[in-house]
């Protein structure tokens, strides 16, 4: 799974990166981002066929919720269920999205005393975790929340040694397809989440224990132990 990561790149940097126009102002650099924050996110708007960097809701909330809650339970999607799952099929085909992350953060160990491991680009500046999207309507006040969910898959070796899965990292040439600004087959779609992110690709070091504590939220975290 994919609980914590780290979203701590400016957006400036990353409307660069990933060539999108950002809509908010105001960003909060989190080197502990956990469910429930609102967090950067790429989508495609096909009619004025740009990308835009937008703050959502991490926790996906399908639009037959009847509230918010469910969306704790939804922070990863499973790349085997991801397009027959009910809460993501339709997201899967309409709304997809791209993740930006500096690394994220897994735990290996015996319950109770778990290390945990910061993860991170070797060569680049972030990740570009595949995501889901949606829009709900809260239905006592009427306001309107995007969400936003984490695709998980089978772990490369690198991460095998950590845990049995790993967030699913796209490479920057299937972008376009992923967001949806080419004609993509849902079995082409399926082909390019399956396979793991190359290991030589990414570093990965030991970080201290604070990280357990989602109120800590600073570099420091992802200094090596």
């Amino acid at each position: 799974m994919c609980g914590r990561f780290q979203s701590s790149t400016p957006k400036d940097i990353l409307a660069r990166i990933f060539a999108a126009i950002p809509s908010y102002d105001d960003q909060t650099i989190r080197y502990n981002a956990a469910p429930t924050q609102s967090l950067p996110v790429v989508r495609y708007d096909p009619k004025a066929k740009t990308r835009s960097l937008d703050l959502l809701r991490w926790g996906l909330v399908p639009p037959w919720a009847k509230d918010l809650k469910i969306g704790s339970g939804l922070i990863n999607a499973r790349v085997e269920t991801v397009a027959t799952k009910p809460a993501f099929r339709e997201a899967f085909k309409k709304s997809r999205c791209l993740v930006p992350a500096a690394g994220f953060y897994e735990w290996k160990g015996a319950k109770g005393s778990k290390q945990p491991y910061s993860i991170a680009p070797r060569d680049a500046p972030v990740f570009a975790f595949a995501g889901l999207w949606e829009t709900w309507k809260h239905p006592g006040t009427d306001e309107w929340v995007r969400t936003f969910t984490i695709i998980t898959g089978k772990p490369n070796s690198l991460m095998v040694n950590l845990h049995n899965r790993m967030p699913v990292i796209l490479d920057e040439t299937h972008w376009p397809a992923w967001l949806g600004e080419v004609e993509t087959t849902p079995s082409e779609l399926e082909k390019m989440i399956v396979e793991p992110y190359p290991s030589q690709l990414m570093t990965a070091h030991p970080v201290s224990t604070r990280v357990n504590n989602v109120r800590n939220d600073d570099s420091s975290l992802i200094e090596p132990a």
